[in-house]
C-alpha cells in the first residue's frame, strides 16, 4: 500500500531492481517503471509562477504610484513659485467691496466724478482712514470689450512698478445694489489732476491762473518718455499702452508726470490683429491713434511712438490734434513740420517772453520785450530740437518712428542744453 514519488536515484535507477507491481498510488520514477506522474509536482511548480506574477505587479503598481506622486508634488511647488513669484500686487491686494465704494464716493455722485474714459468714469473718494483721498475708475461693463478691459488692465498693472506710472491699490469685483456685474479699480489719487487741464485750461489758484512753463513741460516729456522706455524694453514682455493722450497723464504733488489708464494696455505676446474680436475698441484716440491702426494693423510699441509724438507737439504748440484746423489730411504733425525752421511762430504763447515791464532780470537776459520771439540762439535751437523728435516720432510710416531708446537718450541732452542757457520761470533766459 505504499503510496507518493518514486525516487530516480541510486537503486531506483535501475529498472531490473525495483519492483512495483500492484502499487497503483505511485508515481514518478524512471520511465521503465511506467509509472504515472506526480501531480502534486506541477501544481507546486504552477502555483510558485503565480505567485511570481502577482509580486511583479504589486511592484509594477507601487512604482507607478510613487512616480506619480513625486511629479505631482514637482508641479503643485513649481506652480506655487510661479504664482508667489507673478502676482505681488493684484493677488495679494484685498479686495474692497461695492458698498465701500459707494460710500467713499457718496453714490457715485456726479460731485466726485474727475473724468471718463473711454470704458467707465473716474470718481474721487475716501476710502477709509488709512488709505485716505482716491482715484477709483469704474467700469462701463455695457460696452462691448469692458470685461476684458479689466481683465487687461489687471494683468497689465500686476508686475508693473515706475515712479512715472500710476499705482494701482485694489480692485473690487462685484454686484451693485441692482444686481448688476460691477468692476473698479482704485488708484493714487492726483491733486494735480489731468495734463489735458493743465494744457488748455490753466489752473486756477487763489492768487492766479497756473499754466505749465517750459521747463516743467520738458520734464514732463522726459517722464512721459521714462513711463515708456520702461513699458517697452524694460518689461519682461513688451507692453503696449494703446491710448497715450493728454487725459491719461496725471500730475502729482510735484508735478511728475504719472501714466495711467491702462484698460486698454495688451500684452504683446497674446495680441493676434485688430480686426479679432478681442481688439474691439482698443485702437486708441482719434487724433492720438496711428493711422496703420485704421488699416487694420497690430497694436504695437510703434504705434505709441506715433501717440508720443503727437502729445510731445501738442505740449510744445498747446494746440490739440482734434481742432477744427486740423482737416482734409492736413494734421498737427503737418502743421508743426511746415513751421519748420521758424519754430517759434508756432509754440504756445505761454512758453515765450510776455509784452511786460522790462525787469532787471529781463534787462540782464538782453531780452527785447517787446519782441516775443527775440530769444537766445541756444534756446531757439531747443525748441526746434524738441519739435523736430515729435515729429519724428509721429511719421506715417511705422518703421520710420524713432525708438524709446534714442528718444530718452536725446531728451537728457536736450534738458541738459536747456539748464545751460538757463530755464527760469516760464521765460527762457540765457
Amino acid at each position: 500500500m505504499l503510496d507518493g514519488e518514486v525516487p530516480t536515484k541510486g537503486v531506483f535507477a535501475n529498472a531490473s531492481a525495483v519492483a512495483v507491481i500492484g502499487k497503483n498510488k505511485l508515481c514518478g520514477g524512471i520511465s521503465e517503471l511506467q509509472l504515472p506522474p506526480c501531480p502534486m509536482k506541477a501544481t507546486k511548480k504552477k502555483k510558485h509562477q503565480h505567485h511570481k506574477l502577482v509580486v511583479v505587479i504589486i511592484c509594477v503598481v507601487v512604482f507607478l504610484l510613487l512616480l506619480s506622486s513625486i511629479l505631482t508634488i514637482y508641479c503643485l511647488r513649481k506652480r506655487n513659485r510661479k504664482s508667489s513669484s507673478n502676482s505681488p500686487t493684484i493677488d495679494l491686494l484685498s479686495k474692497v467691496s461695492y458698498q465701500s465704494l459707494y460710500q467713499a464716493t457718496d453714490g457715485f455722485s456726479p460731485s466726485n466724478l474727475i473724468g471718463t474714459g473711454g470704458f467707465g468714469s473716474v470718481y474721487k473718494g475716501r476710502l477709509g482712514s488709512e488709505e485716505g483721498v482716491v482715484a477709483i475708475k469704474v467700469l462701463n461693463l455695457r460696452r462691448t470689450g469692458a470685461d476684458k478691459s479689466f481683465i487687461a488692465e489687471c494683468n497689465a498693472l500686476r508686475n508693473i512698478r515706475h515712479r512715472n506710472l500710476v499705482k494701482i491699490l485694489t480692485c473690487c469685483s462685484s454686484i451693485d445694489y441692482k444686481g448688476q456685474t460691477f468692476k473698479a479699480l482704485v488708484f493714487e489719487y492726483m491733486t494735480n489732476g489731468c495734463l489735458e487741464n493743465w494744457l488748455h485750461h490753466g489752473i486756477e489758484t487763489a492768487e492766479h491762473q497756473r499754466t505749465l512753463d517750459l521747463r516743467q513741460r520738458l520734464n514732463i516729456v522726459i517722464d512721459i518718455a521714462s513711463a515708456l522706455h520702461y513699458l517697452h524694453i524694460e518689461c519682461k514682455q513688451p507692453i503696449v499702452h494703446c491710448d497715450l493722450k493728454p487725459s491719461n497723464i496725471l500730475l502729482d504733488d510735484d508735478l511728475v508726470a504719472r501714466v495711467g489708464d491702462f484698460g486698454l494696455a495688451r500684452l504683446l505676446s497674446t495680441i493676434t490683429s485688430l480686426s479679432n474680436t478681442s481688439t474691439i475698441g482698443i485702437k486708441g484716440t482719434i487724433g492720438y491713434a496711428p493711422p496703420e491702426y485704421g488699416m487694420g494693423y497690430e497694436v504695437s510699441t510703434k504705434g505709441d511712438m506715433y501717440s508720443f509724438g503727437i502729445l510731445m507737439l501738442e505740449i510744445l504748440t498747446g494746440r490739440r490734434p482734434t481742432e477744427e484746423m486740423f482737416k482734409e489730411g492736413y494734421n498737427l504733425h503737418k502743421h508743426v513740420r511746415a513751421a519748420l525752421p521758424n519754430i517759434l511762430q508756432i509754440i504756445d504763447p505761454v512758453l515765450l517772453p510776455r509784452k511786460i515791464e522790462q525787469t532787471t532780470a529781463a534787462i540782464e537776459a538782453d531780452i527785447d520785450m517787446e519782441n516775443p520771439t527775440d530769444l537766445h540762439p541756444k534756446a531757439k535751437n531747443c525748441f526746434l530740437s524738441l519739435c523736430k523728435i515729435g515729429l519724428a516720432c509721429s511719421v506715417e510710416l511705422p518703421n520710420e518712428r524713432m525708438n524709446m531708446v534714442d528718444v530718452t537718450m536725446e531728451l537728457n541732452q536736450i534738458k541738459k542744453a536747456f539748464l545751460d542757457c538757463g530755464i527760469n520761470g516760464g521765460r527762457v533766459r540765457i
